[in-house]
Order: structure tokens, then sequence, then C-alpha cells
């Protein structure tokens, strides 16, 4: 299983969206500094995450959410679950 996440920092409230095959283990690393393009951001909450049988799923989902239409979809999305 491979998992698209998107984090938000409880410092500065900036979203981080990240794919992996091991959340917890990812999840850990970003709230312990131990990812450097998160380090200075800490601590995060997780705010949405999606289930994927396959990387490459994962990473064009991730590359989505990424984008101008991706960063709108996911907007409405993280607005819904408020």
């Amino acid at each position: 299983m491979f998992w698209v996440y998107v984090l938000r920092s409880l410092k500065d409230g900036k979203h981080y969206t990240g794919y992996t095959n091991d959340f917890d283990r990812r999840f850990h690393e970003h709230n312990t500094g131990r990812t450097h393009s998160t380090r200075r951001r800490r601590p995060f909450i997780l705010v949405h995450l999606e289930e994927y049988s396959d990387e490459e799923s994962a990473k064009k989902r991730e590359k989505h959410l990424k984008s101008g239409r991706g960063r709108e979809e996911l907007r409405e999305i993280l607005k819904e679950k408020k």
C-alpha cells in the first residue's frame, strides 16, 4: 500500500503534501525533524490521507495535489472536513 498525505504545520498553518509506503514512519520523521524540508515547521497534524495500491498512482496523485487545480481541489476537500 502507498499513501498520499497532507499535513498542516501547527507553527505556520501551511500544508505539506507527500506520499510514502509507510505512513506511520514518515509522519514520525516529519514530527521529529528527520525531514529536512519540514524540520523548521514542526509540529504537524494529519489533515488528509488517501490509500493507493501502487506507487505510480500515489505519485500521480501527489503531483496533482501540488498543481494549481490540485491545490483548488485540496482546498475544497479540507473545507468539507471542517
